[in-house]
């Protein structure tokens, strides 16, 4: 399966483009799912037409879904809404407002990603586009395995180990004072086994002939800036960005003296988006002069992104890290575009480093054969991150 995540600043108009490639994908003959993970969903307003959590045929070889928490929550996850609506209404809570806060924070994303492994474990379409929410939220998306992973190694399984075993001592007491029960094995079990299906989508997401991310982006300051900061993380978590797609630019024919210095200001933007993004390659999109709703109108689009192309191709694989040796010495390489060197803090705990750009942190776990080493130097070259790693000096 393919899998191409479509994300960007909020109103860019990433919703259209990726209706529009899931149009072009579907009239080449791949079956398509068009998915919509964005909390605020407008996919069935882009197609102009109903859709909900389960996949609806909305063309030959093209079918749409928008992601619904609930239904995802209550499906995967029931022992566990059970159980917090429990404790919610012995709190004083009315049984609506318990289910509805049954859904704690951070949990779109988590059924967002487990939401992908299923489809790509079913195997039942050949091409699955994601209309992710805005890059903020979408960055936290993809860091999720590699953050619920330190947790559940550090925190999580020690402690449901104990919850287990003190369970039978401690409910007696517990249940009169408290008005609800300890979580019993099915509700401690439940997020770990989520966890270890965000673990293998992991290398999914990181395989860069499977995976691409294609960011929208429009010819203006703050947009371009999220878009580069939004690069720059996508390649700190190893997920690949394979193609920019600059939206919405005045066409040329508009000659009305108010869009003058928007023309003109366009022109700056638009260099600057070819040459931040080097060597990934840019489409440019025209500003329509009707709103993007409808298949008539997504058609139209899909001919300007896609003349003669397949847009499940992957325009450019780029090694976001490496491991290089030379004799006895390692250099770690990341991927790290547009990122000045003095943006970056570095730290190493055992078998990890510690990466921090901005409030952006990965935790890598390092190759064994860097684990025992420490860092000894980095510097920025040709976009590239490379620490260098020594033996410790021994006194």
């Amino acid at each position: 399966m393919r899998l191409i995540l479509m994300t960007g600043k909020g109103g860019v108009g990433k919703t259209s483009v990726a209706a529009a490639t899931g149009l072009r994908c579907a009239e080449l003959g791949y079956k398509t799912l068009v998915l919509s993970t964005d909390p605020a969903h407008s996919l069935a307003d882009s197609f102009d037409m109903e859709l909900g959590h389960d996949p609806r045929p909305i063309r030959p070889n093209l079918w749409g879904a928008e992601l619904d928490a609930l239904v995802e929550l209550e499906q995967n996850w029931g022992a566990v809404k059970r159980y917090i609506t429990q404790v919610l209404q012995a709190r004083g809570l009315e049984g609506v407002q318990a289910e509805e806060l049954a859904i704690l924070p951070g949990m779109d994303e988590i059924f967002g990603l487990v939401r992908m492994k299923r489809h790509y474990d079913e195997g039942e379409y050949d091409v699955l586009i994601i209309d992710s929410a805005p890059t903020g939220t979408a960055l936290r998306l993809l860091s999720l395995p590699e953050v619920s992973g330190w947790y559940m190694r550090r925190f999580y399984k020690p402690l449901q180990g104990i919850s287990v075993a003190l369970r039978p001592l401690v409910e007696p007491f517990f249940r009169p004072i408290a008005g609800f029960s300890l979580p019993d094995k099915e509700v401690m079990d439940a997020p770990y086994e989520f966890y270890e299906q965000i673990e293998a989508l992991e290398k999914i997401l990181t395989n860069n002939a499977l995976t691409s991310v294609r960011l929208v982006t429009n010819p203006e300051k703050m947009v371009i800036k999220e878009s580069l900061r939004a690069h720059a993380y996508l390649s700190l978590y190893n997920v690949a960005t394979d193609l920019i797609i600059a939206n919405r630019i005045i066409p040329e024919e508009v000659t009305d003296p108010f869009f003058k210095r928007w023309k003109e200001n366009q022109q700056q933007y638009r260099q600057e988006i070819h040459d931040n993004f080097l060597p990934l390659p840019v489409k440019e999109v025209p500003l329509f002069s009707e709103e993007m709703c409808g298949l008539a109108a997504l058609e139209r689009l899909k001919d300007m992104l896609y003349p003669d192309e397949d847009p499940a191709q992957v325009y450019y694989k780029e090694t976001t890290l490496r491991v290089v040796q030379d004799k006895n010495q390692y250099t770690l390489e990341l991927y790290l575009p547009g990122i000045a060197k003095d943006q970056i803090q570095l730290s190493k705990t055992g078998d990890e480093l510690n990466i921090r750009i901005g409030n952006h942190r990965r935790n890598l776990v390092l190759p064994q054969a860097l684990a025992a080493l420490q860092p000894a130097g980095a510097k920025m070259e040709d976009d590239y991150l490379k620490i260098k790693f020594a033996e410790v000096a021994r006194v």
